[in-house]
């Protein structure tokens, strides 16, 4: 009675953040709109009262505080959760998470190697968690899905089973093993000796989050007996079908350094491979835009050295694509 609409108000600011003012004596929400560069609070208006106030936060109904959170973000509907039992139960709402998942995470989920039964013990939230820190199989192994966990953004890794190597049908050069205990996938690509080292991925961008800008990694383990990937620049390339057609042969290409160098060179660590944090090491092959327009495209990752000398020492997990950072 004499409220507005929280469900319209609620509705009002496309992409919210949520930061928070404490007091002695109230808890007062704010909505800060980064598109609008002003800050928006919620208010309501009391028919007693000429001027509008604030109210309590401790009087809003549960449901209108996780329909506000909702429209932030998951670092700061998590953050949220801090400041009193009702924001931490309102945050922990199936309707808080189940915005923050992908729109069509069902469908993924229904088709990977996430068992249905643990799927539907988990709550929206514990779902969230559990696709950010463990990604599942999808496309019948050869690919791997997460959970970008502070946007809720999807990832993508292509095994290596997934890309085309030159050779990698052939024992003589590659080698497939399988190692459980640090790879994701069920087997990966050893390479016993080659000149030629190349190979490529392709990946259509519908199935990747919209208005986002993604990083593309190789990743990859490299040998104690090793040989080039340590003094040899690799060629890479990240573009769009078609785009060698309208910029030019070698468009987006660029070169790292999948091993650490001999001798340190200036800017060095820009071009070289680091080390993930899970046994496997990673080197960004490029960036680009995913519009998530009607046009969507197909997005072409390439590798390749192909001087006159041999290289061994390398095994391949796959290559990786994730959201950037505020991107």
């Amino acid at each position: 009675s004499g409220l507005k609409s929280w469900e319209s108000l609620c509705h009002l600011y496309l992409s919210p953040s949520l930061s928070l003012s404490l007091s002695l004596s109230n808890i007062y929400i704010y909505i800060y709109s980064y598109k609008k560069y002003h800050a928006l609070f919620l208010w309501f208006l009391f028919p007693e009262k000429e001027n509008q106030r604030k109210m309590e936060i401790t009087k809003l109904p549960e449901e209108c505080i996780s329909q506000i959170i909702s429209l932030t973000s998951p670092r700061d509907a998590s953050r949220s959760a801090l400041v009193c039992a009702l924001f931490r139960s309102a945050m922990d709402s199936d309707l808080v998470w189940r915005k923050f998942l992908p729109h069509d995470y069902h469908q993924i989920l229904s088709n990977s190697s996430l068992q249905p039964s643990l799927m539907d013990s988990l709550s929206m939230k514990q779902l969230f968690f559990h696709l950010s820190h463990h990604p599942v199989l999808v496309d019948d192994g050869n690919m791997s899905f997460a959970i970008e966990k502070n946007s809720g953004k999807k990832c993508y890794m292509m095994g290596a089973r997934r890309l085309t190597i030159i050779w990698g049908s052939s024992p003589q050069y590659w080698h497939w093993i399988s190692l459980p205990a640090s790879s994701r996938f069920s087997e990966v690509a050893e390479l016993r000796h080659v000149w030629w080292f190349e190979m490529k991925g392709r990946i259509e961008t519908n199935i990747l989050s919209p208005q986002t800008t993604y990083a593309v990694y190789f990743v990859y383990k490299l040998r104690r007996h090793r040989y080039r990937f340590h003094e040899k620049p690799v060629t890479v390339q990240v573009n769009f079908e078609g785009d060698e057609e309208i910029h030019g042969e070698g468009y987006g290409r660029r070169e790292v350094l999948l091993g650490p160098p001999k001798n340190k060179i200036k800017n060095m660590q820009q071009l070289c491979g680091a080390y993930r944090g899970d046994g496997w090491m990673e080197v960004e092959l490029g960036e680009f835009f995913n519009d998530g327009g009607e046009n969507h495209g197909v997005l072409i990752l390439n590798l390749m050295e192909i001087n006159a000398a041999v290289k061994y020492g390398i095994i391949v997990e796959g290559i990786e694509l994730r959201p950037k950072a505020g991107g």
